[in-house]
């Protein structure tokens, strides 16, 4: 795969490169990799993501495999009582007010039941039995790396067990969940993802952006 040299290169660390074969194209977003690999042309083509960049235009790469982007990643933060939980899914939202995530995901507080409802508590509150709840943050898979530093850098912790993956996902669906409370995040983009016939009529052009 022969690429272009690439000006400012730094710009592109968090984007695709796109291998159609006979040509490669620099620079697709996430979204816009996706939409390809969907369409019966490309859908056996080979994707890298600009992992790291250097001033001399240099740039390594991280293959990426085409189930990512059609899957749900995501972490989730256990706790005993729903205090703790609810404190934790605060936490979580504000962090992202404060500095939006790197894509969309959603944000569950979650009751991940053992048995039914022990009893009502006065005003309709259920009050549970040796229950486990849950703050869940899922998003597409092909961000894991990105939500990992954006919570790091937001030094988002909680005091229980915690774990992740799209493995995660799946247990967590299987489980069905008791979703308590949710919160839609809307991610900060640096590049507008291009509509499916802009696109197409770019595969063509060796740097994309």
């Amino acid at each position: 795969m022969e690429l272009p040299k690439i000006q400012n290169s730094e710009r592109y660390v968090g984007l695709y490169i796109f291998d159609f074969g006979d040509n490669a194209g620099v620079g697709f977003t996430a979204e816009e990799v996706a939409e390809l690999l969907e369409s019966e042309k490309y859908k056996d083509c080979k994707v890298y993501k600009i992992h790291k960049a250097y001033p001399d235009g240099r740039v390594e790469l991280k293959g990426v495999p085409a189930q990512s982007f059609q899957l749900e990643a995501g972490m989730f933060f256990y706790s005993a009582d729903l205090e703790t939980a609810n404190k934790d899914f605060k936490q979580l939202v504000n962090l992202a007010v404060k500095t939006a995530p790197p894509c969309r995901a959603k944000v569950h507080l979650a009751h991940l039941p053992s048995g039914m409802a022990k009893s009502i508590r006065p005003g309709g509150q259920a009050k549970y039995n040796d229950d486990k709840f849950a703050v869940a943050l899922i998003y597409p898979a092909e961000y894991d790396d990105e939500v990992s530093s954006w919570l790091l850098e937001g030094e988002y912790k909680t005091g229980g067990a915690a774990e992740g993956g799209t493995g995660a996902v799946q247990r967590y669906y299987d489980q069905k969940p008791q979703i308590l409370e949710r919160h839609q995040l809307f991610g900060k983009y640096a590049f507008e993802s291009r509509t499916a016939e802009q696109l197409l009529a770019s595969v063509k052009l060796a740097v994309q952006r």
